[in-house]
């Protein structure tokens, strides 16, 4: 992301706004879908709910592993824990396990944590091979995962652009009116100007019961011309239209795999 920056764990989600607003860090990253488990809602709701921009993403493959204490085996293994979407992503090896409790905790790391701290000998956790190195625990099984092209997508919020790379993406999020036909003209603006669309997320409107909000991410910076038309098209008939962010998209990772799991992003 950036070269030599310093990271600083954060605890939650709404943490990671509240210490780029209050200017402690200069940005913050959180994960936003994962290729297995899906879209991370919180995260939708909170872009939403705060004003700082998205200003870039990145992808990362993901690897877990079942982590217990030194000398354990998987036949002591009574309860296994970890962040929901860590228990998603493995669900194919967790039906394998019979007579084990799965807990679902706020984080993958913390789990690790918590099972080395409390020497819990009958208990594992889903975490990284940082995680098992870090805390002094060792691997039952690895690469875990139901799909070995696991990846999350982070989204990178913060008051400034990340470099000078042109963007070529954008994120909205936009509601419609209850009425035949209304999210057929809402997307029709984008195709109308051949505008892909990359992502299209409904969530609940809080305000409004069983109306939606609809994110969208576009394959085109904001200030394209066929995209700045679209969405002043868009803003004829949409209640509500709001660029969440326009940013340079994720270029493909080379290299090995980076081998870690889900956690609270710093």
């Amino acid at each position: 992301m950036v070269a030599g920056a310093d990271l600083v764990p954060c605890k939650s989600f709404e943490d990671v706004f509240q210490a780029v607003t209050d200017g402690s860090v200069d940005c913050g990253v959180l994960p936003i879908e994962n290729s297995i488990g899906g879209s991370i809602h919180r995260n939708f709701d909170l872009l939403l709910a705060h004003t700082l921009p998205i200003v870039g993403e990145v992808e990362i493959p993901i690897v877990h592993h079942l982590l217990a204490l030194p000398g354990r085996t998987l036949s002591d293994v009574k309860r296994v824990y970890s962040h929901p979407q860590a228990l998603a992503q493995c669900e194919r090896f967790l039906r394998t396990l019979t007579g084990v409790e799965i807990i679902a905790t706020y984080d993958t790391a913390g789990s690790a944590k918590m099972i080395a701290d409390q020497r819990l000998q009958d208990a594992a956790a889903i975490a990284s091979a940082r995680a098992a190195e870090v805390f002094g625990l060792a691997a039952l099984r690895s690469s875990i995962q139901d799909y070995d092209n696991n990846t999350t997508r982070f989204l990178v919020v913060g008051p400034q652009p990340l470099s000078g790379v042109r963007p070529d993406k954008t994120s909205i999020v936009f509601t419609l009116s209850n009425e035949p036909g209304a999210l057929f003209k809402g997307l029709a603006v984008f195709a109308l100007r051949d505008i892909n669309l990359t992502k299209l997320e409904s969530r609940p409107f809080p305000a409004r019961k069983w109306e939606y909000l609809f994110y969208v991410d576009l394959a085109a910076a904001a200030d394209d011309p066929a995209c700045t038309r679209a969405l002043a098209h868009l803003n004829e008939f949409a209640p509500m239209v709001r660029v969440l962010g326009s940013y340079p998209s994720c270029r493909p990772a080379t290299g090995d795999p980076v081998r870690h799991s889900l956690e609270i992003p710093a």
